[in-house]
């Protein structure tokens, strides 16, 4: 029998609207002196609400990330290195925004206290030690980069995420209200990241009751949110913000598959957003995943979301070869979709067919 996996989990969980308020009393217990806390804020946030509510102490200080692209390897080193090069030492790091702000948060800490560039710890258990102090809010909900232990980079080889048990967050806050009135297609798309997830994770070979009871909520509070008629309002926030966490709870002790494995190539050369290259992706799967296919473009129609078309068009056959090694790289995702002998069912062939419908 394989050994179970003994898996890292969040150190705390504050739940609950407005609980945004009690960060100045959270992050107390964890101040060093003249260390300060680093909050590391979505750009949207420059000069609204948000920002101007963020607890500053002493010389703590935001610095807002451009997530305009998805996280490199390179911006997590610069970031890093502009830290070092200014403080003998921080109390912590607190990511402030959607899934790529809270993974350059887990990425900084990281890169704060083990050697080298971040581009060395790509892949699964290389980071050797324990980043600073840090702290994930989301304002967007779906991707469950709160709750996972990797914070998913694109380097200059390869999209991949540093997974380890060093780079969970040490608390998060999750406050309903963050998540309201964002862009319809911007929630959409990310809440799809979810839906996705857990499509994955429910008829994955890693399946086991732990990641089902969790993938099953999370795929309940997706239906009630993305198919149910009612107009967008409290209950909606509060039930995706839970499938955000229910979500990448169970990928924890799972694993999501062929549409993450895909997307990830997508992500790589064209520099596609997460969300949006999963349902890219999810739109010609019914091969994979047909009951999911089929619900997911009823959610799509639902909600009168334009999924992008022909972003492949016209990529050379060096472009589609490079996109076709990242996502074969993805071994445990096919190894979860397919079973162990997931390289007799999958070819290089098979793929370049996949990407030439996008």
């Amino acid at each position: 029998m394989a050994p179970y996996r003994n898996f890292k989990m969040i150190g705390y969980v504050v739940y609950g609207r407005g609980c945004f308020n009690q960060l100045a009393e959270i992050l107390l217990p964890h101040r060093k002196e003249n260390a300060p806390m680093i909050f590391l804020v979505d750009h949207f946030f420059n000069g609204k609400e948000l920002a101007e509510k963020i607890p500053l102490r002493g010389n703590d200080e935001i610095l807002f990330v451009d997530v305009t692209h998805e996280p490199k390897t390179s911006y997590v080193d610069s970031l890093a290195d502009t830290l070092k090069g200014k403080y003998d030492r921080i109390s912590g790091i607190i990511g402030i925004g959607g899934g790529s702000a809270m993974d350059l948060a887990k990425a900084v800490s990281l890169m704060m206290t083990n050697p080298g560039k971040a581009q060395d710890y790509q892949g699964w258990d290389l980071v050797k030690f324990p980043g600073v102090y840090k702290v994930g809010i989301p304002t967007l909900s779906g991707t469950g980069a709160e709750v996972s232990r990797t914070c998913v980079l694109t380097g200059p080889e390869r999209k991949l995420g540093m997974n380890s048990d060093f780079t969970p967050f040490d608390q998060i806050v999750l406050d309903p209200d963050l998540i309201a009135n964002a862009p319809a297609d911007q929630r959409f798309y990310t809440g799809m990241d979810c839906y996705i997830h857990c499509i994955e994770s429910l008829q994955g070979t890693y399946l086991n009751e732990f990641s089902k009871s969790y993938g099953e909520k999370a795929l309940e509070y997706c239906r009630n949110v993305f198919l149910s008629d009612h107009t967008w309002d409290e209950k909606s926030d509060e039930q995706l913000m839970m499938a955000s966490y229910a979500g990448g709870m169970s990928i924890a002790y799972s694993q999501v598959g062929v549409c993450h494995a895909v997307s990830y190539g997508l992500g790589y050369l064209l520099g596609t957003h997460h969300g949006v290259g999963n349902c890219i992706v999810m739109d010609h799967l019914q091969e994979y995943y047909p009951e999911g296919t089929a619900e997911f473009k009823e959610m799509v129609k639902k909600n009168q979301i334009e999924i992008p078309q022909g972003i492949c068009k016209g990529l050379s056959d060096m472009e589609f070869n490079k996109m076709i090694d990242v996502a074969l790289s993805m071994k445990p995702l096919w190894e979860n979709a397919l079973g162990q002998d997931w390289e007799k069912k999958i070819t290089r062939e098979k793929l370049r067919d996949l990407y030439e419908k996008f």
